[in-house]
């Protein structure tokens, strides 16, 4: 039991040592930079991008974003397709 937590431990730690090496390449100048709303709209329409992505070269997540308020606007969408939270009361 111990051994195996340890090796949970160890992988977990290696593939978020891995994963901090990650980066993303520099917008560029003059680019404009998705928002809350272009995070919704994403979020929403990410299950249809998803399948796009397999035949395109589109993406399902924006590159630049504007960050938190993105990622709100994201999971907001994406929340849209189970209901949200009114689904899982």
């Amino acid at each position: 039991m111990q051994l195996r937590m340890f090796k949970w431990i160890a992988t977990s730690l290696a593939l978020a040592a891995l994963a901090a090496c990650a980066t993303q390449p520099h917008a560029h100048a003059g680019a404009e930079i998705p928002g809350f709303l272009l995070g919704v709209w994403h979020g929403f329409a990410a299950p249809l991008a998803l399948v796009a992505e397999l035949f395109t070269e589109n993406r399902i997540y924006a590159f630049p974003n504007a960050g938190g308020w993105y990622d709100l606007g994201f999971i907001i969408g994406i929340g849209a397709w189970g209901g949200g939270a009114a689904s899982a009361r």
